[in-house]
């Protein structure tokens, strides 16, 4: 079990808060509004109302005994640059913020965050590439250069073995995993045959893994 402390519980940050409590995790909500700090106390495991500008407040709810610190705060942008601040200072292992820009997020690298996401930037990615084949099922950025697209078998590959379509020497791609139905087969072999209507859990080079889309979008 780790800990995690999440500060802003706008609808993003209740979410994440939510679930990681659902899996069975220890976590401490923050938020400035009362009223979402009662919406959320049941389905986590303490919840603070509390202003996130003040320093001292932040260091006396122990948030360096936490291994992970989930800053979701939304358009209050100082807000967010000083919880990432005061996490990083009081030695959480790992702090995550959230952006709502390219500049905002950053600004957020050069304070120390560990990782920064956008997601609303990165769910319309994910709507966008959705929409333009309905072969593709989900497209997850890693990274400016590594991507997983999560795609419905072509019928050109279709009775071919991972072995003779020969994806990484042709696109420099890794099938991960296959999806077969109700079946998951994690790292298939060489010898693994593609069926129709498998899906397949593609990691690749954001470039290749464009070709394959476009080949899917034909």
């Amino acid at each position: 079990m780790k800990s995690f402390a999440v500060i802003g519980c706008g609808r993003f940050g209740s979410a994440v808060a939510k679930t990681l409590y659902s899996l069975g995790n220890e976590v401490l909500a923050i938020d400035v509004n009362e009223e979402v700090i009662k919406e959320i106390s049941d389905e986590v495991t303490h919840g603070v109302q509390a202003d996130v500008m003040d320093e001292m407040v932040l260091k006396d709810l122990g948030l360096r005994n936490f291994d992970v610190a989930v800053i979701s705060i939304g358009s209050d942008i100082e807000a967010s640059i000083m919880a990432t601040l005061v996490a990083k200072e009081l030695g959480i292992k790992k702090v995550i913020a959230k952006a709502q820009s390219e500049l905002h997020g950053k600004v957020l690298y050069k304070i120390g965050a560990d990782k920064v996401i956008f997601p609303e930037r990165d769910m319309g990615m994910r709507v966008a590439h959705n929409l333009a084949s309905t072969n593709i099922l989900d497209f997850i950025e890693l990274s400016p250069d590594y991507t997983i697209l999560e795609i419905v078998a072509l019928k050109e590959w279709e009775g071919y073995t991972l072995a003779e379509l020969r994806l990484p020497n042709k696109f420099g791609l890794s099938i991960t995993a296959i999806k077969r139905g109700e079946k998951i087969i994690v790292s298939p072999s060489a010898n693994d045959k593609i069926n129709k209507g498998d899906i397949l859990v593609i990691l690749g080079n954001t470039d290749n893994i464009r070709k394959i889309e476009r080949k899917a979008g034909e």
